[in-house]
């Protein structure tokens, strides 16, 4: 874990020059961050809000959950208050760039291909890809989600989206893990690709009556927090509070109120 933490801290000095063909030197020649944002005083972090029990939108209609627990920490250590901002997953990269937050706090898996536009503090948890049915469901194997009358449903955007399209599922998007349990429930869709823990958690909670389709090959994510590059002073300052509040058991307070244990 120490090992990849250094590789993924190192990467946030590094820059990337291109985004879907489009030029990113003006981004690489601006200042770092951290002294902008500290005179504003307030971190702006984005999530999209329908992602529980990581960062969803209670009775209250306030964000809550393990993410903005989190985002809110590191900005209290860093001396700031917190703006969050729920967005639609898959133009979150795309704000960030635009500068419409400062750091996305939304369980973002770590990737290569994302590595190259954005830069990751972290990582703070680690899930994998898994694969779940409703209760009693035919599908027990993923060699049936081949078949193309086995409609698989995901969060547009995610990691999971592309890589499901890539080994050629019929796909259906949808906006948040919400609507893709209810239209699992429902029928309308036969199987779900999401990370593991928050479908689990649901199950244990008894939310839902859903079955994981078993996968022992399946790939695992650590999640990071998402920052603009060539930012290696705020990255320092997010990751040092991130840091200090898992050795202090700050962290496992979060972890045990919102997702029930330790998930490094």
């Amino acid at each position: 874990m120490k090992k990849s933490m250094n590789i993924l801290r190192r990467s946030v000095l590094m820059g990337a020059t291109a985004l879907m063909g489009m030029s990113l030197a003006p981004l690489a020649a601006s200042a770092d961050e951290l002294s902008q944002i500290t005179e504003r005083g307030v971190l702006r972090i984005a999530m999209t809000g329908q992602y529980p029990p990581f960062n969803f939108v209670n009775e209250k209609n306030e964000v809550v959950g393990f993410d903005p627990a989190i985002g809110t920490e590191i900005a209290r250590r860093m001396g700031l208050e917190t703006e969050i901002i729920t967005t639609a997953w898959d133009g979150i990269i795309g704000g960030l760039i635009a500068n419409k937050f400062d750091a996305v706090v939304g369980s973002m898996s770590i990737t290569e291909e994302r590595d190259k536009v954005i830069d990751f503090v972290g990582p703070y948890y680690n899930t994998k890809r898994a694969f779940f049915t409703v209760a009693g469901s035919d599908i027990t194997s993923l060699d049936q989600l081949n078949d193309k009358d086995v409609t698989v449903g995901l969060t547009l955007g995610e990691t999971h989206d592309q890589w499901a399209r890539d080994q050629g599922y019929n796909v259906r998007t949808y906006k948040g893990l919400p609507e893709l349990l209810l239209e699992l429930t429902n029928g309308r869709i036969d199987v779900v690709i999401n990370d593991s823990i928050p479908v689990l958690l649901a199950m244990k909670a008894g939310q839902y009556d859903l079955a994981e389709i078993p996968a022992p090959d399946a790939e695992a994510f650590p999640a990071g927090i998402a920052i603009r590059e060539n930012n290696p002073e705020l990255a320092a300052a997010m990751q040092k509070a991130l840091d200090e509040m898992m050795e202090d058991g700050t962290y496992m307070k979060f972890a045990n109120e919102w997702v029930g244990g330790d998930i490094r």
